[in-house]
């Protein structure tokens, strides 16, 4: 998963003001929970845990890979936990400080895939209430880091999908430059030039590992608004599928079960973590614009309704047979808050008839947190009509429509059902259902660690960081007891509880 762009608008009908102290605070000063019993390993031996994955085991958070993210990834939070009852010494590949970034000779990272991934840290600039990135340089260089090497137990690399694990010179050093590498691989791989992830996880023969894949299988679709190629029952080869493409579940399933295999070629008594894929459409990335952004007098609605008349006529002409679909595509504004008018593909064709293929969004769409700073801004400097969302729609790249979203839901479905069976397969296995996990966040006021709780609003809701995607320190300490429950039920341990009032939430300018 990825970070947003630099600098976000103050977001209508969003409360993110850390008047709301509650949740901006770094500490829950409640008292803990006490965890009962005597700690114990249970059927399982953490000597040697390895956790793979992509950005969500790597720490990333706040809109970078930034050292406190990382120490207080949930693998790390874990392996504290694991210490008690047996566990051995849990290495990071970790970054110089807390500001982020990444540099290859020097130089800062280019980020050809359009989002800002090697960029400096978000906090929240309670004037603006907004997030913002750090003025900073990066520190953190890629060629010659001095972690070439060295084996690391947390082997999660951001913006990796499932086959990358697979992928030999996923970090090849010469591929950086020109885009085509992993950097956050290659800071850190065994050999920065021909290393796997997988092969230089299952080299440390691990005991026991946490795999947790497939988010970014899908999400960059997302990112894209949908622009990205499905490419289910396809025949294109994963290393010629584009950024911003799906996943064939088919290649899924098949990595994942390969992945599985290989930690059991290399220890036949490993045990292990399979943690299922988030509905990530309903992350705050996804959720926190509303659909009717645009606040408006009456004067100015009356203005934009006499513009948009002759567009309504040629609907209501064109499709008189199909009057739902007229409904739906006829552009109204009030006084107060408005819909925004979109792009959407998915309606009648009638480029011939000269009218475009427009509508104003409804509560079924989503417009993704780094569009925000657009709605409204003119698309042409010198043609005050052209605001973006309001006189020009915004692009099929600005939104995700309701088809583009169950498209999403159905690869994550799929994928969902190839790590079930995986764990089914093999009684070392468990599968934690972090989908059930994410659900609940945005469900019935959240999720409550006994003297206080967590959700999914953006800014204020204690587990999400500021860049809508990845979790807090809190909301990493709320996953790893998640975790660690499926592993004292699934292996008949009692490992202790943290306490995620210890840790902190979103970080104030």
């Amino acid at each position: 998963m990825i970070a947003m762009k630099n600098q976000f608008i103050k977001l209508v009908g969003a409360v993110i003001t850390c008047a709301v102290l509650s949740a901006c605070t770094d500490t829950d000063v409640s008292t803990p929970p006490l965890n009962t019993g005597t700690p114990s390993a249970g059927d399982a031996d953490f000597t040697t845990f390895v956790a793979i994955g992509d950005s969500l085991t790597a720490g990333y958070a706040d809109g970078t890979l930034y050292l406190l993210g990382q120490k207080n990834s949930f693998p790390a939070i874990m392996a504290q936990q694991f210490a008690d009852v047996g566990g051995g010494a849990f290495v990071q590949p970790l970054v110089n400080d807390n500001l982020g970034g990444l540099i290859f000779d020097g130089a800062p990272i280019l980020d050809l895939g359009g989002n800002n991934r090697f960029d400096n840290r978000f906090v929240l600039n309670t004037e603006t209430e907004s997030p913002e990135r750090l003025v900073g340089d990066s520190t953190n260089e890629v060629n010659g880091s001095g972690l070439n090497g060295t084996a690391f137990n947390n082997m999660g690399v951001p913006a990796a999908k499932s086959f990358h694990l697979v992928a030999n010179g996923y970090g090849a050093t010469a591929g950086v430059p020109l885009g085509l590498a992993n950097p956050f691989f290659t800071r850190f791989a065994l050999d920065a030039n021909t290393s796997s992830m997988i092969g230089d996880a299952v080299a440390q023969a691990p005991s026991f590992y946490t795999l947790w894949i497939g988010a970014n299988d899908v999400i960059w679709y997302g990112f894209s608004g949908g622009t990205g190629v499905d490419q289910t029952g396809g025949v294109v080869a994963p290393q010629d599928y584009a950024l911003n493409d799906i996943t064939d579940p088919a290649v899924f399933a098949s990595v994942y079960t390969g992945l599985v295999g290989a930690f059991k070629a290399a220890n036949a008594d490993v045990k292990g973590v399979l943690i299922n894929v988030p509905d990530v459409t309903t992350i705050p990335y996804f959720t926190t614009v509303p659909y009717n952004p645009v606040p408006l007098d009456q004067a100015t609605a009356d203005v934009l309704n006499a513009a948009y008349a002759p567009y309504n006529a040629g609907i209501a002409q064109a499709l008189a047979a199909n009057p739902d679909e007229v409904a739906q595509r006829t552009i109204t504004f009030v006084e107060g808050q408005n819909a925004v008018v979109i792009t959407d593909e998915d309606l009648t064709d009638l480029s011939g008839a000269g009218l475009p293929s427009m509508r104003q969004a409804t509560a079924n769409d989503l417009i993704p947190l780094e569009v925000a700073p657009i709605i409204g801004t003119l698309a042409d400097p010198l043609n005050p009509n052209s605001a973006w969302g309001v006189g020009v729609p915004l692009l099929d790249e600005h939104m995700l429509i309701p088809s583009e979203i169950q498209t999403m839901r159905t690869a994550i479905t799929a994928y969902n059902d190839a790590i079930k069976a995986a764990a089914d397969a093999d009684a070392n296995l468990i599968m934690v259902d972090a989908k059930a996990l994410f659900d609940e966040l945005t469900a019935n006021g959240g999720i409550d660690y006994g003297t206080g709780s967590v959700n999914a609003d953006f800014a204020t809701g204690g587990f999400f960081s500021l860049d809508g995607v990845h979790p807090t320190a809190r909301g990493s300490a709320v996953l790893s007891n998640e975790i660690i429950d499926t592993i004292n039920a699934g292996f008949n341990a009692n490992v202790f509880h943290v306490y995620p009032g210890d840790y902190s939430t979103v970080f104030l300018k």
